[in-house]
């Protein structure tokens, strides 16, 4: 009964402009682990639709321009990250005796978008539900601790709005998450973080065409699921045109821009109420040390390339 009352109460709560993206987090895994939420499944299956909705209008508070030349800049990182990720992370699934399919998953997660890559992949490996459980657990916890620990580590090292836009992009496993740690580092980050996440969103397709193949091939399993098309990706690009080359809409893309943020800080309050102790429970001690090893070389590699890339 508590649950089916202060569930809804927070999430009306979180469109109040005062509540930051890491207070909607932490508030909706607080009264999930002590309260329940007893709307699981109706949050589990808004919280993706929220959360493109939100990332569309976040496009139309942006230039265009902007988001061109980033992306553009960002597409040798996003490359390289994904290759160095899914090779480190095979190689730890090996080194500490996990299972071939968790130890891909998480791997997965790590390299492009978290729970989304995951998801895509989930009915090419065939996965169990308690495989696909541990890795997104898994990547959802180290998410919420990302949200916290990026900004004040970008702020002890003096990075700029550039440099933690593309090092949250690059390290942070969800988009929900990137732009959750950029929007509370604010200035240009939300704009860098969003479109380099957004098109390293897009290895998702090709990715799941190669894992598909790779599976096949070591599993003699000649069937292979459909990966999920981020399609909130074109409509965040067509928010940006939009703003960008129609003058008599900046104004109004700029308030929808805002509505956007505030709807993400609530995408984050369902993020944190759709984990239970139960789907944390079965994480175990080696998945998990995988997913945060892999995740402190990879964040750890990353924020040097960025650093190397400022000296340059």
């Amino acid at each position: 009964m508590v649950g089916r009352v202060l569930v809804p109460a927070g999430a009306v709560l979180c469109c109040l402009p005062f509540v930051s993206t890491g207070l909607g987090l932490l508030l909706g895994l607080v009264l999930a682990l002590a309260a329940g939420n007893p709307y699981l499944a109706r949050t589990r299956k808004l919280t993706p639709q929220l959360l493109a909705l939100s990332v569309v209008g976040l496009g139309a508070g942006m230039d265009l321009r902007v988001v061109a030349r980033v992306g553009a800049e960002g597409v040798v990182y996003t490359v390289a990250g994904i290759a160095a990720a899914l090779a480190i992370g095979a190689l730890l699934t090996r080194l500490l005796g996990v299972g071939r399919i968790v130890g891909t998953l998480i791997s997965v997660g790590t390299a492009i978008c978290g729970g989304s890559a995951i998801a895509a992949v989930v009915p090419v490996l065939r996965a169990k539900d308690h495989e696909s459980t541990v890795a997104l657990a898994t990547v959802f916890l180290l998410n919420a601790i990302a949200l916290f620990v990026f900004p004040p580590i970008g702020h002890a090292l003096s990075l700029d709005d550039n440099q933690f836009g593309l090092w949250a992009a690059l390290a942070i496993h969800d988009t929900s998450s990137v732009v959750g740690a950029a929007v509370a580092w604010g200035g240009k980050a939300v704009e860098i973080a969003t479109t380099v996440k957004l098109a390293r969103a897009l290895w998702i397709v090709p990715l799941t065409i190669g894992i598909a193949w790779w599976h096949a091939r070591t599993s003699g399993d000649a069937t292979s699921g459909k990966a999920k098309r981020p399609w909130f990706i074109a409509g965040f690009l067509l928010a940006a045109a939009l703003a960008t080359y129609v003058p008599g809409l900046q104004e109004s893309g700029a308030a929808l821009s805002r509505i956007a943020r505030q709807a993400l800080v609530v995408t984050l309050f369902f993020l944190g109420a759709n984990l239970t102790r139960a789907s944390l429970a079965p994480v175990g001690f080696r998945p998990l040390l995988l997913g945060v090893v892999l995740w402190a070389l990879v964040a750890s590699v990353s924020l040097g390339a960025v650093l190397l890339r400022a000296i340059a």
